[in-house]
């Protein structure tokens, strides 16, 4: 079962992953959408990777259910090392991943330039990723998460490079101002439990924020199998081959009260979802589709085919 929450929550969702992240996501926005007000969750993140897809679909149908929807992307990065032999650079992703909230009209504006550059400006060969100096440049309106286990925060902290890693929330903090948030995620994974007394160590000693979030690739936890076998579709492997990705079976959307209990002993990484919730307020808009000109005077075929039915 489910359950039903009594009361509103205090947590929110702030990491949730569609089928529009290809291959990797297993939630479908309406199965989400009416577990999040059975719930009475008063928001939710949209975090699909590298892309902004979802975005329109994710905003209206949480909005009919009366659940605020918050625009984000989680974004592969690299680092620009001068010394490519200290890259932490993967297969899936490159030195790590960032998190990007939208908090208004400018801010979703750099989303979708950054999550466009992550394509257009990338690689013939790469996966699609954007380069840590963008973020300096196009961070008005977006509020940054430090990305989870993924994060290229972590990952430095894990290959015992923190130095490095304090010197890159140095530079964020002084990009983001107060719009930076140290992610913790408990997943019951020995890199979050290696890494996590690092980022809170860090955390308090600049002052930053923490946040809690659960990174939910499937509903329930009855659904962890089948989507262990998208992920070895996604990698052209087999189920029983160990090395690939995986995600644990904990990886499945959480009730409130659960975050609540498994985040006790840090109640403020708790609160600052819904501090961050509040401080988004911008959806998807709706528009009329954009058609390409066609003959002289710029016609639209919209207006082509409109006079041709006069």
């Amino acid at each position: 079962m489910a359950g039903v929450s009594k009361r509103v929550s205090n947590f929110v969702p702030l990491r949730c992953r569609t089928p529009y992240s290809i291959l990797e996501g297993a939630m479908k926005i309406d199965d989400l959408a009416e577990r999040l007000r059975e719930w009475r969750m008063p928001a939710v993140g949209l975090t699909d990777t590298n892309n902004i897809c979802a975005a329109l679909e994710f905003s209206e149908k949480m909005c009919a259910r009366g659940i605020q929807p918050i625009m984000g992307c989680t974004l592969s990065v690299d680092l620009e090392r001068a010394d490519p032999s200290q890259t932490t650079r993967m297969d899936r992703v490159f030195d790590g991943t960032i998190v990007l909230l939208a908090q208004n009209e400018q801010g979703y504006i750099n989303l979708m330039k950054l999550s466009s550059s992550a394509f257009l400006d990338a690689g013939p060969t790469d996966v699609p990723h954007i380069r840590f100096s963008q973020l300096e440049q196009l961070n008005a309106g977006l509020i940054a998460l430090t990305g989870g286990p993924d994060g290229f925060l972590n990952r430095l902290i894990l290959s015992g490079q923190r130095d490095e890693a304090s010197a890159r929330l140095v530079q964020l903090a002084d990009w983001f101002k107060d719009r930076l948030y140290v992610e913790l995620q408990r997943h019951d994974l020995d890199v979050e439990k290696q890494v996590e007394p690092h980022l809170v160590e860090m955390a308090y000693a600049m002052d930053l924020p923490l946040v809690a979030t659960n990174e939910p690739y499937f509903l329930d936890p009855s659904m962890h199998r089948a989507h262990d076998a998208l992920l070895a579709i996604a990698e052209g492997s087999y189920v029983l081959e160990p090395d690939r990705r995986h995600v644990s079976k904990q990886h499945y959307l959480k009730m409130p009260e659960m975050m609540s209990e498994l985040f006790a002993d840090l109640p403020e990484a708790i609160e600052n979802t819904l501090e961050i919730a509040k401080r988004c307020a911008y959806r998807s808009p709706k528009r009329k589709p954009i058609l390409p000109s066609f003959g002289e005077g710029g016609k639209s075929e919209a207006d082509i085919l409109a006079a041709q039915a006069r």
